[in-house]
């Protein structure tokens, strides 16, 4: 395990990525601001659990093939932006009359959680993050990689995790005061349809 300073530094390092401005913290504000507080508080927990498997695969060293292999790295960048681009097209054509048993089916692929793990599972640049952080905070003398490597990765998942929901705390209730404006509605769901667009050809371009 780091000593106290290591620790000071690594608590830093991950509260600063924590609050800066990716994939992650964007789609929980366009989810939020969509959908309100409860809709975006489901989208921080499937980034968290699809997060939490980049850092056991960091652990278990699978996430070096992302790093050192182009075409696995292509594969995955590519279907994670492609399936940004899909929600944020289903975004501004949704219409909320579906029902039934279809609906039912259609609401579950649209659930904000799964779409969160989706999101956070298909963002190879997740992996690359623990990869690049973690390695320098464990020493395998004092205890086992793995174990370290679970144990930094669950609290950098944390901190982001509490900085996503400040985000869906703060939009939702935002959300929650205009949800009754049809115009608003409209405005909103294109608005969040083309920031997942938009994240989706950034992570597309992303090197």
């Amino acid at each position: 395990m780091p000593d106290f300073a290591e620790l000071l530094v690594f608590l830093g390092t991950a509260a600063i990525f924590a609050v800066t401005p990716g994939p992650g913290i964007l789609y929980v504000l366009a989810r939020s601001l969509r959908g309100g507080r409860g809709e975006g508080i489901r989208s921080v927990v499937g980034n968290g659990i699809g997060a939490s498997v980049h850092v056991v695969a960091a652990a278990l060293g699978l996430s070096a093939l992302l790093a050192t292999s182009a075409v696995a790295f292509a594969v995955v960048k590519y279907a994670g932006a492609a399936y940004l681009v899909f929600l944020g097209l289903q975004a501004i054509f949704h219409r909320d009359e579906d029902g039934g048993e279809s609906g039912s089916a259609r609401q579950w692929a649209r659930s904000p959680l799964i779409q969160g793990i989706l999101t956070e599972l298909l963002n190879p640049k997740t992996a690359l993050y623990f990869m690049a952080l973690l390695p320098h905070f464990v020493h395998p003398e004092r205890a086992p990689a793995p174990l370290v490597f679970i144990v930094l990765g669950l609290i950098a998942l944390a901190l982001a995790m509490l900085a996503d929901l400040l985000v869906a705390f703060f939009a939702g209730k935002l959300s929650s005061r205009l949800l009754g404006n049809a115009r608003w509605r409209v405005r909103q769901r294109v608005a969040s349809g083309a920031t997942m667009i938009g994240l989706g050809g950034f992570v597309a371009l992303a090197d």
